[in-house]
């Protein structure tokens, strides 16, 4: 069942939708963020307990190695390449995959193409002070 967002029934729950609502898209998120070099997210849902967002990573972009004490992660790809380091393991996914990271798990992201990437990353517990630099 798909509904239909007007601006009628979005003024009556801009106050009382849940945290991440419904509808949510990048011109309707929780708030929107830069990070790294050039790189741009998206707050779908942000609880202590899940996160899920949206990033861009630019042509030539990468996060730097790090890990989460207690978080798990789950990237699935939208558009463009990913490349992942994960333990000192490579993986590499196209659109419409998706990869688990678990806590502990040293890893970084990067976008070593020449298109946008694009993807969603959920996070259980959320990832709010919960990254530590890797050595």
């Amino acid at each position: 069942m798909q509904m239909e967002t007007t601006k009628e029934n979005k003024e009556d729950t801009a106050n009382t939708r849940p945290l991440g609502g419904w509808g949510v898209s990048k011109s309707n998120c929780l708030g929107q963020y830069s990070w790294g070099d050039g790189c741009y997210g998206w707050n779908f849902i942000e609880t202590d307990a899940l996160s899920v967002k949206q990033e861009l990573m630019p042509p030539d972009t990468a996060e730097v190695l790090h890990y989460h004490e207690y978080a798990n992660q789950f990237f699935y790809i939208l558009a463009g390449k990913a490349n992942f380091l994960v333990d000192g393991l490579e993986y590499i996914l196209n659109a419409n995959e998706g990869l688990e990271i678990k806590a502990g798990q040293k890893h970084l992201i990067s976008n070593q193409n020449n298109a946008d990437l694009e993807f969603i990353l959920y996070s259980q517990p959320s990832t709010k002070n919960d990254r530590i630099l890797a050595p």
